[in-house]
């Protein structure tokens, strides 16, 4: 069965709907997910980041379900609260954003955090892997998008040495960042972001 999974934290809820007839198949109602804060990882179970008043990090975990179990499964507390969440395409490991401007990364299999660096000035608003996963492109706040590669990340000697830890740093947009995507072409590919500044921008 080929569905569709939304989320809104208006309607605190992810419904989960049969793409051919329409028909709601699941509903899972203890949920208000943030903006890009909803995600399949490899189609086994869904991650979902959750919104709230408080700014601590205790209420604002990071919920995980199974396919077919409404019920909340796993709860993660992370450093901070997380906006947006990405998962590698075998769903080994998934990436958060905080309003420090923080990016994380985590062992999915144990919820080991195996890194993290200060990527943005302000609050990271949208994360995506370029097509073969080596780079890790980010939008946030403060109008920028990054461009960081996954292996110096995990390179904790080459990010000491570093000068700079990101690959590559774009500033073209006047506010919030609300989107980041990648086409083909590997490292190679190019990069549009949108932004609350109502501009698209290519790279």
């Amino acid at each position: 069965m080929e569905v569709v999974i939304a989320s809104s934290p208006v309607d605190a809820g992810i419904g989960c709907w049969d793409l051919r007839s329409g028909s709601e198949q699941l509903r899972y109602r203890s949920c208000s997910s943030a903006p890009h804060g909803l995600l399949s990882i490899a189609g086994r179970f869904l991650a979902s980041s959750q919104l709230r008043d408080s700014p601590s990090s205790a209420s604002s975990p990071i919920f995980f379900w199974s396919w077919d179990k409404p019920q909340v499964e796993v709860r993660s507390f992370p450093a901070e609260p997380i906006g947006p969440l990405v998962s590698n395409s075998e769903g080994t490991y998934i990436m958060g954003g905080g309003p420090s401007g923080s990016i994380y990364i985590w062992e999915v299999a144990s919820g080991k955090l195996l890194t993290r660096w200060h990527a943005h000035y302000r609050s990271v608003t949208c994360l995506t892997l370029s097509k073969d996963e080596s780079l890790l492109i980010s939008g946030s706040e403060d109008g920028s998008v990054r461009v960081w590669s996954l292996m110096m990340m995990f390179d904790d000697m080459a990010k000491a040495s570093a000068g700079v830890l990101y690959r590559y740093s774009f500033s073209e947009h006047a506010l919030r960042v609300t989107d980041v995507v990648t086409g083909h072409g590997l490292c190679n590919s190019i990069i549009i972001s949108s932004s609350e500044d109502r501009t698209c921008k290519v790279r």
